[in-house]
């Protein structure tokens, strides 16, 4: 057993992210430290949606997101910009489609 104390400042970081009633995407919402994947799941609950404002809680520790780098917007996104069939500004999108 280790000696260190498990406290909130040796508890792994979580992303929170909770889809709305409403929404059809998970937003991100803010940041908990708890130590394991149930309480940061049961946390989250507790302190992002008190008000019933969310359908779908989503907990992810911060150390396993890899993301871009603001600084690489340029250079990373660059090649996407032609190629025009990844853009459906040409497309009819029948009224029947509620979301796209």
């Amino acid at each position: 057993m280790s000696s260190e104390p498990t406290n909130k400042r040796t508890w792994p970081l979580y992303e929170v992210f909770v889809r709305g009633k409403r929404g059809l995407n998970h937003v991100h919402v803010g940041s908990l430290h708890a130590a394991d994947d149930e309480m940061a799941l049961h946390n989250a609950r507790d302190v992002y949606t008190r008000r019933n404002e969310g359908v779908s809680i989503w907990v992810v520790r911060a150390d396993l997101i890899t993301a871009s780098s603001p600084d690489e917007k340029d250079p990373f996104f660059a090649p996407s910009a032609d190629k025009v069939y990844r853009h459906p500004t040409f497309y009819a999108i029948p009224d029947e489609v509620p979301h796209l």
